[in-house]
């Protein structure tokens, strides 16, 4: 009798119980080249269709297969940037602020609890989020705020700076 292998337990991050409470930030900042990537591909497809029409009259034209490449490249940045639109890049919750890798973000998620963080710092532009662990600010994360919108960073930056200087909160000593 053969013994079942043990399944592997693959820790879960701790989700919170109320989502209401989670501010969720996605990398719709970066979709939106990409949307622009699926039309003029779509449109580069439509032009090497609409040259090939009159081929068997003039064999000199392209094959209308020739279009399944822009089609493909299409739809392939357009499922990237679904993709971008649809999941997060940062979710801000009352445990900490979880960040999702683009590949596997299961795998390389990463949660960085209030309680680690002394002092957080945004740039006068919007496009660098400074996490610091040490209230010498020698040790710390650096993350890029260009996947998210422009317009939705000033509100990142108010949350994450009213949360780590709350005071009784985790930080407070």
């Amino acid at each position: 009798m053969l013994c079942p292998i043990p399944s592997m337990i693959i820790p879960k991050a701790p989700r919170t119980a109320a989502p209401e409470k989670e501010l969720r930030f996605t990398r719709s900042g970066q979709a939106s080249a990409f949307w622009l990537l699926a039309l003029a591909c779509l449109a580069i497809a439509l032009v090497s269709w609409s040259a090939s029409s009159g081929r068997l009259t003039e064999p000199w034209r392209i094959h209308p297969a020739w279009a399944a490449i822009p089609i493909a490249c299409a739809w392939l940045a357009a499922r990237t940037a679904l993709r971008m639109t649809r999941h997060a890049y940062l979710i801000l919750t009352p445990i900490g602020i979880e960040i999702f890798p683009f590949f596997r973000p299961a795998a390389g998620m990463r949660l960085i609890a209030w309680s680690e963080i002394a002092a957080a710092d945004i740039d006068v532009d919007h496009r660098v989020l400074t996490l610091h662990y040490n209230d010498d600010c020698t040790a710390g994360l650096h993350l890029s705020l260009a996947p998210i919108k422009p317009a939705l960073r000033p509100l990142l930056a108010k949350a994450v700076a009213q949360r780590v200087s709350q005071p009784g909160g985790p930080i407070s000593g």
